[in-house]
C-alpha cells in the first residue's frame, strides 16, 4: 500500500513540475487557418505593416519597437516585454491583461489549443526562410469576425472599372467616374476616402475604387497620399 502511495505521489509531483510535457503541441497546418483571421491586420512580410505591425521576426523582439511601424500605443512602447512563446501566448489570450491600455481591438483567443496552433504556424513561418500566405477568409471563434481575413489587393494593377478618373461632390452625394467611362453615385457616408503609401498602394494620381460592404452601395477610394484627395474631389452640382 505504501508503495502505491509513493508511486502516486511521485507521479503527481512529476506532472506538476513538467506541465508542458503533457500539453497539446501546436499544429502549424491548423495554425495557418487560425492566422487567416489575423491576416487583415497583420502581415508576415518584413516591414509590410497594415493596421498592426508586421509579425515577421517577432520572436525575441521587444514589444513596440519595430522601426517601420509608427502607430504603437504608449502603453505597448513602455511595456518592456520581449516576445517569446510565453508572452505571445499570454498576449493572444488576453492583450488587455498583458498590457492594459493598448490599442489591440480583439478580446483574445481563450482556447489553448488554438493559441498553440497559431504560435506553431507563426514560428514556422518566420523561422523557415520566409512567410507563407494565409488562406483567404477563414475565421476563429475567439476572434469573431472583427479581424476577418482576406487577400490584400495590389492597387498598382487595376482594371478600368477600378481606376478613378474623377470625383465630384454635390449636396450629400459623391459621383465617382472610372476609366471605363462609368459614373457611380454614393451617399456621402457610404464612400470612404483612404490612403495607402505602401508598395502595394496605388500609383500617384491613379486612385483605386474598391467595393465595400455586402449590398454594393458602399465603396472605398484609395489614394497614394492625402494631397491627392483635395486635388481630385471637386464640388460640382
Amino acid at each position: 500500500m505504501n508503495g502505491i502511495r509513493t508511486t502516486t505521489l511521485a507521479a503527481l509531483l512529476f506532472l506538476s513540475l513538467t506541465p508542458r510535457a503533457f500539453s497539446a503541441e501546436g499544429d502549424p497546418a491548423r495554425g495557418r487557418h487560425v492566422f487567416g483571421a489575423c491576416a487583415a491586420c497583420h502581415s508576415l512580410q518584413p516591414d509590410r505593416n497594415m493596421t498592426g505591425p508586421s509579425l515577421a521576426n517577432v520572436w525575441n523582439r521587444k514589444a513596440g519597437t519595430l522601426p517601420s511601424f509608427s502607430r504603437y500605443s504608449d502603453a505597448l512602447k513602455s511595456a518592456n516585454i520581449e516576445w517569446n512563446d510565453k508572452t505571445l501566448d499570454a498576449w493572444i489570450k488576453n492583450p488587455q491583461h498583458v498590457v492594459p491600455g493598448n490599442q489591440m481591438t480583439f478580446p483574445g483567443i481563450q482556447n489553448a489549443q488554438q493559441r498553440a496552433d497559431l504560435l506553431a504556424f507563426l514560428k514556422q513561418a518566420t523561422e523557415s526562410g520566409g512567410p507563407r500566405p494565409a488562406p483567404e477568409g477563414g475565421g476563429m471563434g475567439g476572434m469573431g469576425g472583427m479581424m476577418g481575413g482576406g487577400k490584400e489587393a495590389d492597387l498598382k494593377k487595376l482594371e478600368p472599372e477600378q481606376r478613378v478618373q474623377s470625383i465630384t461632390y454635390c449636396k450629400d452625394t459623391y459621383t465617382v467616374t472610372t476609366a471605363n467611362g462609368k459614373a457611380r453615385k454614393f451617399w456621402e457616408r457610404n464612400l470612404r476616402l483612404m490612403t495607402d503609401s505602401s508598395a502595394r498602394g496605388p500609383d500617384k494620381n491613379a486612385p483605386a475604387l474598391l467595393p465595400a460592404g455586402m449590398l454594393g452601395d458602399r465603396a472605398d477610394v484609395i489614394f497614394s497620399g492625402p494631397g491627392e484627395i483635395s486635388q481630385l474631389v471637386k464640388g460640382k452640382c
